[in-house]
């Protein structure tokens, strides 16, 4: 099977903090770099579960850029898309408290001007699944290259998936607008966890997916429940943003129980790991 994702392919600085936060103070922290960006996530958890995975993004030539695109060509995803000079790789900061609420602080760089000509048809050569980020439909431009990519997808019989990606940036843009951008992908797949789906209203798609962490997700199927179930990691809370190894895992299963138990596996691995990577 192969996956196409379509997104943002950031630098993720992951600080876990041993302490408190104090101002005008140092903490102990653990703090990693890795490859990041919700698209670039879902690939990598779908190569290393074992299948086919490309990520359309736009990336740059400066020295972060070629790290991360080394890093992810290293884990096995095909990177398509732009290749851009002058411009700078996005970064996204995520604060990680001990207790294991996270701060996110996001500059989406050069990825967050991907538009339609930046993307083509022949980007889903071979694709069984289009995976759009919801952070790619906020952006005018970027929700027109997902719909350009949505259309080729169809012709070419593989099914289209969205991830509704942030509530704020839903609320930002407006519940409407983003439910219009969403419904004119026809997505077969819609993930949000309970935030977004509370921001985005309706469930939307031919499947309706709400990641709950540990205690599982809702699935309905055609408005009819078919699916809740949830995994416990004893002693382990998720700051790594498993719900993207779950995603990865979900899509490559049709089965609706299998794709959860699939995606659970995935995710219970990713909350034992440094940040969102495998």
């Amino acid at each position: 099977m192969r996956v196409v994702t379509l997104g943002d392919l950031l630098l993720d600085v992951v600080v876990r903090l041993e302490a408190p936060s104090a101002s005008d103070d140092d903490v102990p922290a653990a703090i990693a770099i890795v490859p990041g960006g919700q698209a670039a996530n879902v690939a990598a958890w779908v190569a290393w579960l074992g299948e086919n995975a490309r990520l359309i993004a736009r990336h740059t030539d400066d020295a972060g850029g070629r790290l991360i695109a080394g890093e992810l060509g290293g884990r096995g995803v095909e990177l398509a898309g732009p290749l851009v000079t002058g411009e700078r790789t996005g970064t996204v900061v995520a604060l990680v408290a001990p207790d294991g609420t996270r701060t996110l602080a996001s500059d989406r760089g050069a990825s967050g001007t991907l538009g339609a000509d930046d993307v083509g048809a022949a980007m889903l050569d071979g694709a069984d699944v289009l995976h759009v980020a919801g952070y790619t439909l906020l952006r005018a431009p970027g929700a027109a290259a997902a719909l350009r990519l949505a259309e080729a997808a169809r012709s070419y019989g593989a099914r289209v998936t969205v991830d509704l990606s942030t509530a704020h940036g839903i609320a930002e843009l407006g519940r409407d607008e983003m439910r219009t951008r969403v419904a004119a992908l026809a997505p077969g797949v819609v993930f949000a966890n309970e935030a977004e789906a509370e921001a985005f209203g309706a469930p939307i798609g031919d499947e309706w997916v709400v990641k709950r962490g540990a205690r599982g997700c809702t699935v309905l199927r055609g408005g009819e429940l078919v699916e809740h179930a949830g995994v416990e990691v004893e002693g382990v809370i998720d700051t790594t943003g498993a719900g993207d190894a779950f995603a990865a895992g979900y899509l490559l299963e049709r089965d609706s129980l299998m794709a959860v138990q699939r995606g659970q596996a995935a995710a219970a691995r990713c909350i034992t790991r440094a940040g969102a990577l495998p």
